[in-house]
């Protein structure tokens, strides 16, 4: 009997999971809920399927977590508790809000320099179009909260409502500290007021923090500098500090998770004695894409993935099919264009940089793919899939 042909390429599957808490052994369960969903709903595993297990359940299963007073202890600590110009932090009660209220109980005075129109990631302040008819070059002038107000007025964000100028400046007087807001781009513009500088953007740090010590600031760190070590028997992050936390609780955040190579192989290795199969698997916070209406590019952590197998380094080398058939095959059709195609794609080089027929496909890392496909599979509220399963994803035309 002849081979039924395969009609279905890729497939993303979330898995459920258990509820996960501190010290659980988070690979027996990972593994255990993927070969059990196998079970259940009649998937077979293959090499090459991806298990995707978010960020969030690898912290909480660590413990990684902080309080804002040892967010506090640590900013006092390492910068002298005086006078701090905090520059350049994203717009977020999830992401920022709770690490502001850690760094303003570290202080005297606050001083709040916010980037404009949007922030980093891209929470809009004010728009564009308002800039413009203001006049404001936002490359080089520096606003007053005053200046602020008198040409823009209340500005609620689009999609949480919450005026985050007023926000902000509310919780560092809550947590006991004075504010001054100042609205600028330029990293420099912050010396004017304090030479003690916190700069809280993500991808753009080691930029700011250069900047900013060439230009005589006494201290430069950056969110990853704080809480980088355990404070008091807290959690901690050695290579991101307070990058890619989340609100935990009102007085508490969970921080990304710490180094964890081991737990995907870990869990590569269990399905590997479990069924034979060799899959990849990674680590995954936030996908790497960008939201047409609000204009919200998603990726407040440091990385998409901080920790995958092997088998997801680099890119996708793959051929562009509608080009492959509107030039070099033009004038083929039905089985003859099936099977040139897919002689093509047999033959293709192991690097096809430059080449005019894989124009148009994704030049990004494997794991940013996959991790932004996890995210949006998985969702960030209560799907209960903690655990994603992706399958198909390097298979092409000819598989």
């Amino acid at each position: 009997m002849e081979a039924k042909e395969r009609r279905v390429g890729t497939v993303s599957r979330g898995i459920r999971c258990p509820i996960i808490r501190e010290g659980d052994d988070l690979a027996q369960i990972v593994s255990q809920s993927v070969l059990e969903a196998s079970e259940i709903e009649g998937f077979p595993l293959h090499d090459r399927d991806v298990i995707a297990i978010t960020e969030s359940i690898v912290a909480r299963s660590q413990g990684n977590y902080a309080s804002v007073d040892d967010i506090a202890a640590d900013v006092r600590a390492k910068l002298g508790g005086e006078t701090i110009g905090v520059i350049f932090p994203i717009l977020s009660r999830n992401r920022f809000a709770i690490c502001l209220r850690g760094i303003a109980k570290g202080a005297k005075k606050i001083v709040l320099m916010l980037s404009y129109p949007s922030d980093e990631v891209g929470n809009e302040l004010v728009s564009l179009d308002k800039i413009d008819a203001a006049g404001v070059n936002p490359y080089s002038d520096v606003l007053t909260l005053e200046k602020y107000r008198e040409l823009f007025g209340v500005n609620k964000h689009e999609f949480t409502g919450v005026d985050y100028v007023q926000y902000y400046g509310d919780l560092i007087r809550e947590c006991g500290a004075e504010v001054e807001i100042i609205f600028a781009n330029q990293a420099k513009a912050i010396l004017d007021y304090t030479d003690c500088v916190l700069t809280c953007d993500i991808h753009t740090r080691a930029r700011t923090k250069r900047i900013l010590k060439d230009a005589g600031a006494k201290i430069v760190l950056g969110l990853d500098d704080i809480m980088n070590a355990p404070v008091d028997g807290s959690g901690c992050n050695e290579k991101y500090g307070l990058l890619g936390s989340n609100k935990s609780t009102e007085d508490k955040i969970k921080l990304f998770p710490r180094e964890c190579k081991d737990l995907v192989l870990d869990v590569q290795k269990r399905i590997l004695d479990a069924t034979g199969k060799h899959v990849e698997v990674m680590v995954y916070g936030d996908g790497a894409f960008k939201d047409p209406q609000g204009k919200i590019w998603e990726l407040a952590d440091p990385v998409v993935s901080p920790a995958f197998t092997d088998g997801l380094i680099g890119t996708p080398n793959e051929l562009k099919l509608k080009y492959l058939a509107d030039n070099d095959f033009k004038d083929l059709s039905g089985e003859a264009l099936k099977q040139a195609i897919s002689d093509s794609i047999r033959k293709k080089d192991g690097d096809l940089k430059g080449n005019m027929a894989s124009q148009g496909t994704t030049p990004r890392q494997l794991t940013d793919l996959i991790g932004s496909l996890c995210d949006l599979t998985s969702g960030s509220g209560d799907k209960g899939t903690p655990v994603v399963l992706v399958q198909g994803y390097f298979d092409n035309y000819t598989n």
